[in-house]
């Protein structure tokens, strides 16, 4: 199966970054290998509700079910963060999970932000041809809005460069090529 692969933006400057999971190849075994210091076991139920919440809200105006809140998931994320947390940089895990990947300048972000960033590409979807538009960014949007995806887990991780790296990922894995979200 392939899956589409993003671009960074559409060439616009911005104080964070986004890239999209939609990874061409798996991995059979890197996530097997987490560390326990990087194991959050469980989340804290008021962070849980601030990623669920605006992902369920995007879902629900196309009459889609809520993604349900998955802690192997956001292990998984937590643990690919701190592989990420010395550069920050944006690159994908190259897991068996839809992930979407968020950079912000600094510390003070939080889980809504990154999720309204993908959730604001929604205008930029064209369902009819399943594409986004030109010079354009929706491969967020379209992996939040993936019916198939049932579960999310994401992590948010201070860099050792101050800034804030925040990813979340997702299973079934969306933006299968040649299939629209719902």
């Amino acid at each position: 199966m392939a899956y589409l692969q993003p671009g960074l933006l559409g060439g616009k400057f911005s104080i964070f970054l986004l890239l999209c999971i939609v990874q061409t190849s798996f991995s059979s075994s890197s996530h097997q290998h987490l560390s326990s210091r990087h194991l959050l076991t469980t989340t804290p139920s008021n962070i849980v509700k601030q990623y669920l919440t605006p992902h369920n809200k995007a879902r629900a105006k196309l009459g889609l079910p809520p993604l349900k809140w998955s802690n192997k998931l956001a292990n998984y994320a937590s643990w690919w963060g701190h592989q990420r947390q010395v550069s920050c940089e944006l690159v994908h895990s190259r897991g068996d999970y839809g992930e979407n990947l968020f950079w912000g300048s600094g510390k003070d972000w939080k889980p809504i932000d990154a999720v309204m960033m993908w959730a604001k590409e929604r205008p930029y979807y064209d369902y009819k041809s399943n594409s986004c538009k030109k010079n354009e960014q929706c491969l967020h949007y379209t992996q939040i809005i993936w019916k198939q995806s049932t579960r999310v887990g994401c992590a948010k991780v201070l860099c050792k460069t101050g800034d804030t790296l925040i990813s979340c990922n997702y299973d079934p894995r969306g933006n299968v090529v040649g299939e629209k979200p719902f």
